[in-house]
């Protein structure tokens, strides 16, 4: 799994936003740390959190589960574009036949979940793809059909902050699925550190 921060919006359009509430801009001071408490005390403390929702955040995740998208889709407040199977299946052609414990070569299309005997059956379904996409014409908007879950994809995500409190409250947690664990904490440790105070509270360490 990677992660890259590819853009996101300075901490002063969140503050100016706040300020144009009470037409206090003279109060501020360009993100200093009177607009920083701004934002604290109003966004987090006071819970007006739709003032969170000028602030963006754009990412370019990569090597992830299709198991894990599904995860991913039920934040409804983002934007996902999302890596195309029916143009990009072709990349497992010209393979050599994957064995049951492959586990190296396999990796580079599948996420393996340390589990020996769910590895192998993914490994075995990741065959049966490769075997279809060699041996038959079949268009590929119909052998996507069968893609195992644990098939790597990547998307771009884009999300506001509060949408972002959210995501991290819930898949920073014990009880989600290990991968979305993962790539929850893995964007929390992207975001650019003067950002983070807006989140932390949001964040399960003692979980993670």
């Amino acid at each position: 799994m990677k992660i890259t921060l590819l853009n996101f919006t300075p901490l002063s359009v969140c503050s100016h936003a706040i300020r144009t509430c009470w037409q206090s801009f003279e109060r501020g001071d360009n993100g200093g740390e009177k607009d920083l408490e701004l934002i604290d005390r109003v966004g987090n403390k006071n819970k007006h959190a739709s003032t969170l929702e000028h602030l963006y955040y754009n990412f370019y995740i990569q090597g992830i589960s299709r198991a894990l998208l599904q995860e991913l889709a039920r934040h409804r407040i983002a934007s996902l574009s999302v890596k195309s199977t029916r143009y990009t299946l072709k990349e497992l052609r010209g393979e050599e036949k994957f064995e049951k414990k492959d586990f190296r070569r396999a990796s580079r299309y599948i996420v393996l979940t340390n589990n020996e005997a769910v590895d192998m059956a993914s490994i075995s379904a990741l065959e049966a793809l490769r075997e279809i996409l060699a041996t038959q014409t079949t268009s590929l908007d119909i052998v996507k059909y069968c893609l195992p879950e644990c098939y790597k994809t990547e998307l771009t995500w884009s999300v506001n902050a509060r949408s972002l409190q959210n995501f991290l409250a819930l898949r920073t947690s014990k009880a989600a699925l290990w991968e979305i664990r993962k790539l929850a904490n893995g964007i929390y440790d992207t975001l650019p550190d003067e950002h983070k105070f807006i989140f932390q509270n949001c964040v399960c360490k003692s979980e993670s």
